[in-house]
């Protein structure tokens, strides 16, 4: 039971700092986290986060450019070489997705060492802090859940407004985790059908796709027949 205290402790002291710093006056918009906001470029998220063009992923070209960029931040604190020293910061990993450069939403993972023995009221107040109550449980997302939602576990508190949404989830698997996913609802229902509708035209386009592929490989190997051939010939003696 201490030990779960010290743990909600300095995650209360943690969020309260990140809140105070980005706001001085009420919670931190449901539009941002941390020092990100959703609308965000990929230039700026990358300055922040001092990532490069090879650390994003491409998911779709069109109809629309959706991209995804993983950072986990250091477990270290700056400059230390200590394992003392590790950092508090209980974030894990951040996903960040675009929908046409525009950031969309953000997926925040902690790390299950820094939440261990939280409970979900722990957790619920410690985010609380950061942005207000919660809405009510019977609050919800419209429409049917996306496979990231389903996969993210359970959730456990929601906060928002009509355009954004944060949602607190909790999952069992491989121990107790907890994720915060950070939502623009309108960008992120386009971002759903530019998946869809690029994802229709890969399987239109797959037999095409395939026969290229084929008539390439013939070429391929026409052109090494015909290099070894030229190499050969004028060599060879029986």
């Amino acid at each position: 039971m201490k030990q779960r205290n010290i743990y909600a402790r300095t995650l209360l002291v943690f969020v309260g700092v990140v809140c105070c710093s980005t706001h001085a006056l009420g919670g931190q918009s449901v539009a941002q986290y941390r020092n990100f906001e959703l609308g965000s470029n990929l230039a700026s998220v990358s300055a922040v986060t001092k990532t490069t063009s090879s650390d994003v992923k491409t998911i779709h070209q069109r109809p629309a450019v959706l991209q995804d960029l993983e950072w986990r931040p250091s477990h270290w604190t700056s400059g230390a070489t200590d394992p003392s020293t590790i950092s508090t910061d209980p974030v894990e990993q951040i996903l960040f997705s675009f929908y046409n450069d525009q950031l969309f939403r953000l997926v925040v993972d902690y790390r299950r060492e820094r939440t261990e023995g939280m409970t979900t009221a722990d957790m619920i107040e410690a985010t609380s802090a950061v942005y207000g109550p919660p809405l009510g449980r019977t609050s919800r997302a419209a429409g049917a859940p996306s496979r990231l939602e389903v996969e993210s576990g359970t959730p456990i508190a929601r906060w928002g407004d009509a355009q954004h949404g944060v949602v607190l989830y909790q999952s069992s698997s491989y121990g107790v985790a907890f994720r915060l996913i950070v939502t623009d609802l309108r960008v992120d229902a386009l971002a759903r059908t530019a998946d869809t509708q690029a994802r229709r035209l890969d399987d239109q386009e797959a037999p095409q796709r395939d026969l290229a592929r084929q008539q390439k490989e013939r070429d391929d190997d026409r052109a090494a027949a015909a290099k070894a051939r030229a190499a050969n010939k004028g060599v060879f003696r029986p």
